[in-house]
């Protein structure tokens, strides 16, 4: 049996890279039945995609949203700047699929804004080339401790993860990621939002935000590579998915949802964007 939820938000998944758990995902994704589904940002990695690197699982991810959207799903993907090339098409809409760069909800009455993040990272806005190449660093990063982890596995013991170790023990990342979450939450409570959706920074969290002016929620999905996270609300309460804490009761689905979709054709979709 699928679980019923009102609304997921996944951020992050990087298809098209090597570090990107689609199989772990789409054992996700078949476990539920959302109403309404959020894709903020950085879903298909244009920046680092290569046609020669685009296997089945990742195809399969793209294939479960829109069978989500074929449905009774509604589906809005929020671009990202690592898939920043479908920012020319914001608004576009295929039946329960849109395309935006950012989402206004109102959940029980609360004001919820949604957006990736990218645009309070100026190394981003600003120097591109750094960005990007910071980003295949970290794909490197992200395929070493895959390799590591596997032998680390093998002998028994706990993965160990490089990015969190840096992250967790860098004073400037441990700067850089408080700042971003400090200023999502203070734009939102100038702005009359009780709940801020963000991703960008793949650090799951989720915590009340206070100053003068008021208080807000702040929420990051986090992301598929390390942290295999998503955001759920259901009957009023957010929640953090943690596929580690769920992977027991998740099994693989080999069935094709759409058999009217042929992966040849949807390949050269994704590469028209690269």
């Amino acid at each position: 049996m699928k679980r019923n939820v009102e609304l997921v938000v996944i951020s992050d998944v990087h298809l098209g890279t090597y570090g990107c758990k689609a199989k772990e995902l789409l054992r996700y994704l078949n476990s539920i039945q959302p109403k309404t589904l959020v894709l903020n940002g950085d879903i298909i990695d244009i920046w680092q995609f290569k046609k020669s690197y685009f296997p089945k699982p990742h195809l399969k991810v793209i294939k479960k949203f829109l069978s989500l959207a074929t449905k009774n799903t509604d589906v809005f993907y929020i671009t990202g700047n690592h898939d920043e090339m479908f920012r020319k098409f914001t608004d576009f809409e295929l039946g329960k699929l849109k395309v935006c760069n950012k989402l206004h909800l109102t959940l029980d009455g609360k004001k919820t804004w949604i957006f990736h993040g990218d645009v309070f990272d100026a190394s981003v806005q600003h120097s591109k080339w750094i960005a990007k190449l910071g980003g295949k660093g970290y794909d490197l990063l992200i395929v070493i401790n895959n390799m590591v982890n596997w032998f680390l596995e093998k002998m028994g013991r706990e993965k160990y993860s490089f990015s969190k170790k840096i992250k967790n023990n860098v004073k400037k990342a441990v700067k850089y990621i408080g700042d971003f979450e400090l200023t999502a939450s203070e734009l939102a409570i100038d702005n009359g939002y009780d709940y801020v959706l963000c991703g960008h920074i793949h650090q799951p969290q989720m915590r009340e935000v206070q100053n003068k002016k008021g208080s807000c929620l702040y929420l990051n999905s986090g992301d598929w590579i390390e942290n295999l996270s998503a955001l759920e609300y259901n009957e009023g309460k957010w929640s953090i998915f943690n596929y580690d804490d769920h992977k027991h009761n998740l099994k693989d689905d080999e069935t094709d949802e759409i058999q009217d979709i042929n992966s040849d054709q949807l390949m050269q979709i994704v590469t028209q964007f690269s």
